[in-house]
């Protein structure tokens, strides 16, 4: 579940699980059937790259305060610019409750076609989303989630229990045949229900793996400051471990930074996000990252596709029905150096 809170930025970590790209045609048959109507299904239009109906595209997002958000914010831009049938208005960006209001009211009196809004704060935010439904504007609703269904036609985001369990399976299966093993947690900011939501993840793929043990956790603030100090912490308490997770990329840059100051190896490390300079290093191999589990910013494109279908009353490529998803939530997927070439052109700075 996303979180609903103002903070200096959310994580990430997976591909795109739903976008406009090639089209697929669901249940299809060379020869025409007049049996029954079931078929119709595959007749509907579907999202697709072909010009249509022109929309405007109303985009609220955040303050790129945070690389994961720029790269939200710089998603959702260059994604409306691939079709020559979108228009997007973009605002600013704001952390602010009361500004982003504002923001989305502006886009509101424009009488956009759709809105995406990654808002600063969900249930803030909420009566806004609601205002723009009963004004007849759809809303896909980004990641920070809304109070209520009604105040979003669609929400897409990550999944942060997911994260946690992709980084519990995958260090899981590297200790499996070792005796005894232990692992640490560098996690986030405590109270988030992100970070509990991740550490959760972590702790329930674990049970599959009696062998293992985690004997230390600590909490940092997605900063590259706090994960070096809070990594220098648990390298001075734990003489020897095997594996550990960091929730964030940001902060890691700082754990990496511990680490190489502490002279420590023998040991792999997993990341979370997928920044583009975690991608890069498990390419490299030259130091314990080995993998990062994505919480994706391709989101806000895939937000902008779905909007996009929205306005031009479409569904999606590769499904028979005639509308959207009411929710999408991205897979939380590992990258490591098996697979890094692929996702490194998704990796944000």
């Amino acid at each position: 579940m996303p979180e609903t809170t103002s903070r200096r930025g959310l994580l990430f970590g997976a591909a795109a699980a739903v976008t406009a790209g090639g089209l697929l045609t669901a249940c299809t048959s060379n020869e025409p059937s007049d049996k029954d109507d079931s078929s119709k299904a595959a007749d509907q239009p579907a999202a697709d790259d072909k010009p249509g109906k022109q929309v405007t595209i109303g985009f609220a997002g955040p303050q790129a305060d945070h690389g994961w958000l720029n790269a939200i914010n710089e998603n959702a831009k260059e994604r409306a610019k691939k079709y020559s049938d979108v228009t997007l208005e973009a605002t600013e960006g704001s952390n602010d409750t009361a500004a982003q209001i504002g923001q989305v009211e502006t886009l509101i009196n424009k009488k956009v076609d759709v809105l995406v809004v990654l808002p600063a704060d969900g249930k803030a935010l909420t009566q806004v989303g609601l205002k723009a439904m009963r004004a007849g504007i759809p809303v896909v609703n980004l990641d920070r989630i809304f109070n209520t269904p009604q105040a979003y036609r669609c929400w897409v985001g990550g999944d942060n229990y997911g994260m946690g369990l992709s980084a519990g399976n995958y260090i899981g299966e590297k200790l499996k045949d070792k005796k005894n093993a232990k692992v640490i947690e560098l996690a986030g900011i405590d109270n988030l229900e992100l970070t509990k939501q991740r550490t959760q993840g972590f702790d329930d793929a674990l049970k599959n793996y009696p062998n293992i043990e985690k004997v230390a956790r600590q909490a940092a603030d997605f900063t590259v400051e706090s994960g070096q100090a809070k990594m220098a912490q648990l390298l001075q308490a734990q003489k020897s471990f095997d594996a550990m997770w960091n929730h964030d990329d940001d902060q890691g840059v700082g754990a990496l930074r511990a680490i190489k100051q502490a002279g420590r190896d023998g040991f792999l490390m997993v990341g979370g996000a997928g920044a583009l300079s975690a991608m890069q290093a498990i390419q490299a191999g030259d130091s314990v990252l080995r993998a990062t589990v994505l919480y994706p910013p391709t989101m806000a494109a895939s937000a902008i596709d779905l909007a996009r279908a929205l306005g031009q009353g479409k569904g999606i490529s590769g499904m028979a029905e005639f509308e959207i998803p009411a929710h999408v939530t991205l897979f939380s997927a590992v990258v490591d150096k098996d697979n890094v070439d692929k996702y490194l052109p998704t990796g944000f700075k």
